[in-house]
């Protein structure tokens, strides 16, 4: 295939109509193809759009648009969250460390994927940067590659380079990536929260952590540690304070010793900067970082994720509000699986007792329609900043009481109550 370089106008006119379109995500999201996607509209009908979580503006899911593009989420961002939940859009549940399977089976081809990647070396090969995750596979399968060559856009090593011959059309572009910053949402409960998981870490553990105040603030109390690794879906800010403490070495893991795996990373333009062209970084399809038999490899394996809602028994909702699509499934069942399957290794709940109204998280059924991410089946630890519940191996009462107890004391009441409504009274401290 001939590389052409042209205008973001002249690429996206391969794109037809009644096709289906990959849209690289997260911090690697190609604003300037979008916007000239975008601009098509009245030229075309019936566009899908797929992609997972995207940054920035998401012009193609403007109701305006809805008869030239339907938004088809593989997992939920802000941007598209209306459409997704309206007839211009809809979900796929599935573990990403499987949605390559979609790509590579014909299950969802693709006719065309848009790409953000860095520059070419000298002998033409781009990476796919901080986004390698599932980009991989769609470069892989996709019939024809748009990419916008984007010097903000940091090197990364790993298996995500893809030779600039392998592209239909070249754009230059010079878009910065997208930051996000949670440290300063950072409050007294996520410091709680972060105590309370730093004390179940050992020293010479490997982490998986995800995005947000609660993984940053356990990483925030984890810089007296030694010999941490680090083999994680995705990381941000936070591993920085930890590197530069001297915490993370990567010594003891058994899958890339010396070397912090993921899948993608999203942060500020600090954390990219780190990330340029550094071999202690590798950057792998999810397919493999997600794939439990490789994460439990690795020893001490502390998961660290978080969800919307817990009822009494264990079962997680991560992905939606009743039948309100929030997010995602993503890659919480891999490492919650994979950790438990580690030796030594620990699969963390982590969550605040309330919501921002102060309603309690920890209920006594999930809300009508939403569904299960991680069964009870896989719980192990729950953190709140009231404490650590542990719930394996304990029957459905035990748990029921186990998590009341890490409650907000406002709710624990209402939570007693229902517990001797289903399970019979209570005939020990529950304090």
């Amino acid at each position: 295939m001939e590389t052409k370089y042209s205008t973001a106008s002249e690429a996206v006119k391969v794109i037809k109509s009644n096709t289906r379109v990959f849209v690289h995500g997260s911090a690697a999201t190609p604003s300037t193809l979008l916007q000239a996607l975008a601009d098509r509209h009245e030229e075309l009908s019936n566009v899908e759009i797929v992609s997972i979580t995207t940054l920035g503006d998401m012009p193609l899911a403007s109701p305006d648009y809805a008869k030239s593009f339907y938004i088809n989420s593989l997992f939920v961002s802000a941007n598209v969250r209306e459409a997704v939940n309206s007839s211009q859009g809809g979900y796929v549940p599935i573990f990403l460390s499987e949605i390559g399977i979609l790509f590579r089976r014909g299950i969802l081809p693709l006719d065309v994927a848009i790409v953000n990647v860095s520059p070419p070396d000298s002998h033409g090969f781009c990476t796919l940067g901080v986004s390698v995750d599932v980009a991989k596979p769609a470069v892989e399968t996709a019939r024809l590659v748009i990419a916008q060559i984007n010097p903000h856009m940091p090197r990364t090593h790993g298996d995500g380079m893809i030779h600039i011959s392998k592209f239909a059309h070249v754009v230059e572009a010079n878009d910065p990536l997208p930051e996000v910053d949670y440290s300063t949402k950072i409050g007294p409960n996520e410091r709680k929260i972060g105590d309370h998981i730093a004390s179940l870490i050992e020293d010479g553990s490997t982490l998986q952590m995800g995005i947000g105040a609660i993984p940053d603030a356990v990483l925030d109390a984890l810089h007296q540690h030694k010999d941490l690794g680090i083999h994680t879906e995705m990381f941000s800010n936070g591993v920085l304070g930890l590197l530069d403490s001297g915490a993370v070495t990567n010594r003891f893991k058994a899958k890339h010793p010396g070397k912090i795996v993921s899948s993608f990373a999203v942060g500020n333009r600090a954390l990219y900067d780190r990330i340029h062209d550094n071999p202690e970084m590798g950057f792998h399809e999810t397919a493999y970082v997600n794939d439990t038999a490789v994460i439990r490899r690795n020893p001490k394996v502390i998961s660290i994720n978080s969800c919307l809602e817990m009822d009494l028994t264990g079962q997680v909702c991560a992905d939606s509000i009743g039948t309100y699509h929030y997010s995602g499934v993503g890659g919480q069942m891999d490492f919650m699986r994979g950790a438990a399957l580690s030796e030594g290794g620990k699969p963390i709940m982590a969550l605040s007792a309330t919501t921002r109204k102060g309603q309690s998280k920890l209920v006594p059924f999930l809300k009508q329609g939403a569904g299960v991410v991680t069964t009870r089946a896989h719980m192990h630890y729950v953190v709140t900043e009231y404490g650590v519940a542990y719930l394996y191996g304990k029957n459905l009462r035990q748990r029921a009481i186990e998590l009341m107890n890490i409650a907000a004391p406002e709710h624990r009441e209402e939570l007693e109550q229902e517990i001797i409504n289903r399970f019979g009274a209570i005939n020990h401290p529950v304090s």
